[in-house]
């Protein structure tokens, strides 16, 4: 196999670009959603501190919407240069299906966006807020017609193969395939969890610089709320989700688990290892014996298929799998764990004290979007060799073009996206640091000398947050 074919290195290209798309919906999705909970929150209490947080953090979902837009504008060109095959085969479904998502979606944030960011002294207070729901609710929506394109493609249903190219025999069936209730709730989710943790990590930041203003300290609040809530539920559907992965992608979640052999009697779980796909098994294996059977069957004695029940040919790549999904789970574990710490503290009165949880906090900032990654590359390189799991191959799917071509466009994206999304991240970076804006009485309380070098010094009680 060669390496650096066209093929590979298109497959390369696409999981660049799309790596970097990625990012930036998941934190749109969620950030919409957070907006809308704090623009109701002014709403309903008057509190002019929760106008002051929306303030700030759509200026975070500003940066992120636009980035995510040019981002998301190359995938679509990618599939008429690079991928071809897969577009003449299956363009009769994914077409569709991504137009329906700029018809219904796209179209519905873009024509509330300038109303929300820009529409505060020109629009009433309620004709505001429903802008801001309206780019809330979009961004679900491009998430569900997003999702039901990819899910097709792994779980494809509601087909027919017609002339060598796939057609649609049941719209309703397309859509809503096995996989797609579980991957659009999975995704969503874990939008929430990647804004959860970005508000909580800036809030920690600043609690770490000695502000105590309401902003800061009731971002830092409202984000582990949100985290105490999704987390436990993220691990649940994650749960249901490989349930249902093992019934219609077996071979998937046997690459996952390093599983080469059929376990009669109950399956044990490799937590460690090394696969080796040429020697057909995994070195070093640290195993439980049968949590595999009670994890992916909810039972003691329960089968999993493993690995050389597939064709060489149609088997996924192990060692990626196996640290990918391991990334994806442990890093889980920490966040359920950094939420709990978070409920154990401000039931002591702790919570924006102890310096230590901060850190922690802190650190966890970016592992949302760092198991949004692990989960997206075990999702797409497990459904390989397939573009269209068990119809189109994904060796079919790409374009008659030379490696020399693919090579120097990938050159050319690494550093293209390097700097203009670098530029971008670096710059929400610097918004976060600065943090939201504070009214003129607690700015002059914090310029006071020696206020921003001690921790735990603050302004007086009456900006004392939540």
């Amino acid at each position: 196999m060669e390496i650096f074919d066209a093929l590979h290195l298109a497959r390369l290209q696409f999981a660049f670009t799309v790596s970097f798309h990625i990012i930036f919906p998941a934190i749109s999705i969620g950030m919409a959603s957070f907006l809308a909970v704090l623009e109701w929150r002014w709403l309903a209490t008057g509190d002019s501190s929760y106008k002051d947080m929306f303030l700030f953090w759509s200026k975070v979902f500003a940066v992120s919407f636009g980035m995510g837009v040019v981002s998301g504008v190359v995938m679509a060109y990618e599939f008429g240069t690079n991928w071809s095959g897969f577009s003449q085969v299956a363009g009769n479904i994914t077409g569709p299906l991504l137009t329906y998502e700029v018809l219904t979606a796209f179209f519905l944030e873009a024509g509330f966006l300038g109303v929300m960011l820009f529409g505060w002294q020109r629009v009433s207070a309620r004709a505001h807020f429903f802008a801001t729901l309206m780019v809330a609710v979009g961004t679900l929506i491009s998430t569900f017609w997003i999702l039901a394109s990819n899910s097709f493609m792994h779980t494809p249903q509601g087909f027919a193969v017609e002339n060598g190219r796939i057609v649609p025999v049941d719209w309703l069936k397309v859509v809503f395939n096995p996989s797609f209730p579980y991957r659009l709730a999975h995704m969503a989710i874990a939008a929430f969890i990647v804004a959860g943790f970005m508000v909580a990590a800036c809030g920690a930041w600043h609690l770490l610089r000695g502000r105590r203003d309401v902003p800061v300290k009731r971002s830092f609040s409202m984000a582990l709320w949100i985290l105490l809530l999704v987390t436990p539920v993220q691990i649940v559907v994650g749960d249901a989700h490989g349930l249902n992965t093992r019934e219609y992608q077996p071979a998937k979640i046997a690459a996952i688990e390093g599983l080469w052999e059929t376990e009669k009697g109950g399956t044990a779980l490799n937590l460690f290892g090394l696969p080796d796909m040429a020697s057909e098994e995994t070195h070093y294996a640290l195993k439980v014996p049968h949590l595999g059977s009670l994890i992916l069957t909810h039972s003691w004695d329960g089968e999993i298929r493993g690995l050389k029940e597939f064709p060489r040919q149609d088997r996924p790549y192990s060692p990626i799998l196996f640290w990918t999904f391991r990334i994806m789970a442990g890093l889980g574990m920490l966040m359920l764990l950094t939420a709990l710490l978070g409920l154990l503290l401000r039931r002591r009165g702790r919570l924006y004290e102890t310096r230590w949880y901060q850190w922690l906090v802190l650190c966890m900032g970016p592992s949302g979007l760092i198991a949004l990654l692990a989960g997206w590359i075990t999702t797409e390189v497990g459904r390989q060799p397939w573009t269209v799991y068990g119809v189109l191959r994904t060796e079919d799917s790409v374009s008659p073009i030379s490696a020399q071509l693919a090579g120097v466009s990938l050159l050319i994206f690494v550093i293209v996206y390097f700097l203009v999304f670098g530029m971008g991240v670096y710059y929400m970076m610097k918004l976060m640091t600065r943090g939201p804006v504070l009214n003129s009485h607690a700015a002059a309380l914090l310029k006071h000398p020696g206020l921003r070098s001690r921790a735990l010094a603050a302004p007086s009680d009456a900006l004392e947050g939540e």
